[in-house]
C-alpha cells in the first residue's frame, strides 16, 4: 500500500496550536534547518490563541514564504482531532506530518520518520519512547511512571502492534490518515490512540522510530487529571468497539 518510494514526495507537516507564540518561531526554524533537502509545507491549525500565536506566524510567512507556512486559524478551542483533519483539508503533500508545537516534539527526528518510510514502504511511522534509544526528559518519576503504566494497561487490553499507543508525533501516508481520521470518534488525549489502534486493526503497514519526548520548554502542560480520566474511558471504549 506504500507509495513509490523513488519518487520525492511532499511533506506536509500539521502543527495544531494554542498559546505558543514562545514556541513556533523555534519549532518552525527547526524543521527548515533539519528538513534542507526535502519538499514539504507548514499547515499551522491555530485555535483562537489571544497570547499573538497567529501574529508570530504572519511574521513567519514574511520570511519563509506563505507557500510554505500556511495558517489555517479556528475562532476556539475545537479539539486535537478536529485541528488535524482541519489542516488536512489544507494539506497538498503525499505524506502527512503531525507533531505539536511545544517542542517536545524535536524535529531532528523528522528524516528518520521519511528514511523509515521509503526502507519500508510503511503506511504509518510512528515515534515511540517506549524503545532502544527512546526516552522521555523533563518529567518526574510519578509523571513517568503514570505514563508507562497507561500504555502497559493499553498495550495489554488493545494489542495494537505498536509499542507507544499515546504518542503524538506520526508520519502517514495521505490517504491512510483520511481513512483513519474518519473512523475515529474520539476528542483530545484519547484521540491519538484511537488512531493508531484503528490502523492497526485496518490492517496498515506501521513502522516505529524512538525519539526522546522532552516536556514543554515554554508554557504549561495541557495534560491534567480530566485527560487520565478521559484516558481510561477511551481505552474500556476501543476495548469493546474494535
Amino acid at each position: 500500500m506504500g507509495k513509490d518510494n523513488n519518487k520525492e514526495n511532499k511533506y506536509s507537516i500539521i502543527i495544531p496550536t494554542y498559546n505558543e507564540r514562545l514556541n513556533i518561531a523555534l519549532i518552525i526554524y527547526l524543521i527548515f534547518k533539519h528538513l534542507k533537502d526535502v519538499d514539504f509545507e507548514v499547515i499551522v491549525v491555530d485555535d483562537g490563541s489571544p497570547d499573538g500565536t497567529q501574529d508570530v506566524v504572519k511574521q513567519l510567512q514574511q520570511v519563509y514564504g506563505e507557500d510554505r507556512i500556511l495558517l489555517r486559524a479556528r475562532p476556539r478551542k475545537l479539539g486535537l482531532g478536529t485541528a488535524y483533519f482541519h489542516g488536512l483539508k489544507h494539506a497538498s503533500g503525499e505524506f502527512v506530518i503531525i507533531m505539536d508545537a511545544d517542542l517536545s516534539h524535536h524535529p531532528k527526528y523528522l528524516p528518520s520518520f521519511i528514511r523509515k518510510q521509503k526502507e519500508t514502504g510503511a503506511n504509518i511511522v510512528t515515534g515511540t519512547r517506549y524503545v532502544r534509544n527512546g526516552g522521555i526528559h523533563g518529567w518526574n518519576l510519578m509523571r513517568k511512571l503514570t505514563s508507562r503504566g497507561a500504555n502497559v494497561l493499553a498495550q495489554t487490553l488493545l494489542w495494537p502492534g505498536v509499542s507507544d499507543l499515546t504518542g503524538s508525533f506520526r508520519l502517514y501516508e495521505r490517504s491512510v490518515l483520511e481513512d483513519v481520521i474518519n473512523s475515529c470518534v474520539s476528542k483530545g488525549y484519547v484521540f491519538q490512540m484511537e488512531m493508531i489502534v484503528r490502523a492497526s486493526r485496518k490492517g496498515y503497514h506501521i513502522e516505529e522510530v524512538p525519539i526522546t519526548f522532552v516536556d514543554r520548554v515554554y508554557g504549561s502542560s495541557k495534560l491534567g487529571g480530566s485527560e487520565i480520566v478521559e484516558y481510561l474511558k477511551g481505552l474500556l471504549y476501543l476495548l469493546f468497539t474494535t
